[in-house]
């Protein structure tokens, strides 16, 4: 059984997709789309930067979807693999949700797109600059990462957005918050707290303003029925039930990326291969969750040609 996973935000750079584009007509056409969708020449900026500017949140998370969605579909168009045939069900690291449901065709490529876009001004107009701040714990278990956030937050914000494996939590909040966590690391057994260069601070109640804005937005274009089952970000559950995806969106906005648990669900489920399209971010974050899973990350078309080998 596998899984097809997507990478979030992070794993944008100058120069993404463009090997993909010089080789594949359908990758050229995938991003050709996706610059029509938003009226913006985004594949200029994904390939040549400047770095600043892919940086940005609006237009990282539409361009990181695009990059993994091209990805995939040289795997479909140009290598023959049926993603309902070869996969399970489908899971995405925050953004990368989004990405998920535009491969099993619950949002179209175009919406997802402009989704993805308004997201990101979304969640970037909630704070004021300044304002909020998020820190990675290295060495930290959910339960130490907790305590440490509890500890820290003092009457403002602080909480945890990512669980991403069982070495690395996430904190998110108001400025003095973070930079409180961070000082306190080594009081709570925590090997190193590492300020992050974000924007925003991501994937917390700070972020209500921009859930609002998703609720609307996803209120006019809300997700259609899944090729395969997803796994959700806020829930580590299965949802196959679009209704009950749009709601999970809203509450992703604000609510923590249970990515950690997400894994062993999927594990438990009987899931022995986990795909990763666009990036390699997820899959040693897998490997570090469970050291049995097999983790296959495809970026360029001899990623591609290999894994269609393998999947045959």
């Amino acid at each position: 059984m596998r899984a097809f996973v997507f990478p979030g935000q992070g794993s944008q750079k100058v120069g993404m997709g463009t090997e993909l584009a010089a080789a594949s007509a359908t990758a050229r056409q995938t991003f050709e789309e996706v610059d029509e969708a938003l009226s913006q020449n985004l594949s200029t900026i994904m390939a040549e930067g400047p770095e600043a500017e892919l940086t940005l949140t609006a237009n990282a998370q539409p361009a990181i979807m695009a990059n993994a969605i091209a990805t995939l579909r040289v795997l479909q168009r140009d290598f023959g693999v049926s993603l309902e045939g070869a996969g399970t069900c489908v899971a995405g690291h925050s953004l990368g949700e989004y990405t998920a449901l535009c491969a099993v065709e619950s949002f179209s490529l175009a919406d997802t797109a402009r989704l993805l876009k308004l997201r990101g001004q979304a969640m970037q107009a909630a704070v004021p600059v300044g304002v909020g701040a998020m820190c990675a714990l290295l060495g930290a278990d959910i339960e130490t990462a907790q305590k440490l956030a509890d500890a820290a937050a003092e009457g403002e914000v602080c909480e945890v957005a990512n669980d991403n494996d069982p070495s690395q939590v996430v904190l998110s909040g108001h400025v003095g918050a973070i930079e409180r966590a961070v000082a306190m690391v080594k009081d709570f057994g925590i090997k190193r707290g590492i300020p992050l260069p974000v924007s925003a601070p991501f994937h917390c109640s700070l972020m209500q303003p921009a859930a609002d804005a998703m609720a609307e937005a996803l209120a006019e274009t809300s997700p259609e029925s899944m090729l395969l089952p997803l796994y959700a970000n806020v829930t580590a559950a299965l949802v196959d039930d679009p209704a009950e995806e749009q709601r999970l969106l809203v509450e992703q906005v604000t609510g923590r990326v249970r990515w950690r648990e997400s894994v062993l669900a999927m594990r438990a489920a009987g899931i022995e291969q986990f795909v990763e399209l666009g990036g390699k971010v997820l899959g040693p974050m897998i490997g570090r969750i469970d050291k049995e899973a097999q983790v296959t990350s495809a970026i360029t078309m001899e990623d591609l040609e290999n894994l269609a080998k393998e999947i045959g």
